[in-house]
């Protein structure tokens, strides 16, 4: 893949990350990738804050699916299993949705209402701040 990286952090925990920041990077995503990194994943930024829907149609890894406000705070965690086309909901607007090999989050102990700090949250969190 040829997007930029950024890494996340979430208390002791970090991750690699791709930004997949417009909607040709965004629709591809993870698609026909058969294997990941133990700590790397996929952060989609998406262009205004909106109910995301995601599904693993043509993605043969498992995995789960974190939705997250615009300073970082996870709302939302979900397992998604591979070649399906069952729909994965924000349920809430969100920014942000991060895809990380299935049981990342359970095993590193993350869940919804923690923070991840980063780059793309920091800059999110100031432009919030000035307005």
């Amino acid at each position: 893949m040829n997007l930029p990286r950024v890494r996340l952090s979430a208390g002791n925990e970090e991750i690699d990350v791709y930004v997949a920041s417009n909607q040709e990077e965004r629709s591809m995503g993870l698609m026909f990738r058969k294997e990941m990194p133990p700590d790397e994943g996929m952060l989609f930024l998406c262009d205004e804050p909106a109910v995301q829907k995601f599904w693993m149609k043509d993605t043969p890894l498992p995995l789960s699916i974190a939705f997250i406000d615009e300073d970082g705070t996870i709302s939302k965690i979900d397992d998604m299993e591979p070649e399906t086309l069952d729909s994965h909901s924000s349920g809430k607007p969100v920014r942000y949705v991060l895809e990380v090999n299935q049981g990342w989050f359970a095993s590193k102990g993350i869940r919804p209402g923690m923070r991840l700090v980063g780059p793309v949250f920091i800059a999110a969190a100031t432009a919030q701040d000035r307005s």
